[in-house]
């Protein structure tokens, strides 16, 4: 593992969003390519070499940010796959306030807009991802969860190492 390697930060789930996300995850997702659990990326690229600046930042705000609620609102078909939409104020205001520390170091990856998702399905055959989004989508009610931290992580070429887990709230 090399400290040069990117970062990469992500929402972490409760227990049942994850079980239900990452269950579904692995029935659908080409088994050869699913090299992590399911996920929602906040940034996809932060500097490896300054991870305890980061981590520190990270920190520091999540510390005075109460746990957000997130809604899944819905399906997206991604042409190649199917993703669930997620939707949350408090979560996009706190990227926004990380991207604000960050910018000099962030990629145009993640300056572009940010559309938080979490991908079940990838890299399959369009009539596939087609026909999973009709079945997903035909038994979907919206939901809602609260998110306990984010993850940090390290990117190895594919697999990513866990770095730390960054609780939101005071009692952090």
């Amino acid at each position: 593992m090399t400290d040069t390697a990117p970062l990469i930060l992500t929402l972490a789930f409760d227990e049942p969003t994850f079980a239900r996300f990452d269950g579904e995850r692995r029935r659908h997702f080409p088994e050869a390519l699913n090299r992590i659990p399911a996920h929602a990326t906040l940034f996809h690229h932060l500097p490896g070499d300054r991870e305890r600046g980061v981590i520190e930042a990270i920190t520091a705000l999540a510390r005075a940010v109460p746990p957000p609620e997130v809604a899944v609102t819905g399906l997206r078909f991604t042409g190649r796959g199917v993703a669930y939409v997620l939707d949350s104020g408090g979560l996009a205001t706190f990227r926004a306030r990380l991207a604000k520390g960050f910018e000099p170091f962030l990629t145009a990856q993640d300056r572009q807009g940010w559309r938080p998702h979490v991908t079940v399905q990838n890299k399959v055959a369009p009539d596939v991802a087609r026909a999973l989004h009709a079945d997903l989508s035909a038994g979907f009610a919206p939901f809602h969860f609260t998110a306990p931290a984010t993850l940090l992580w390290r990117y190895l070429g594919g697999p990513w190492a866990p770095v730390a887990r960054l609780p939101f709230g005071e009692n952090a």
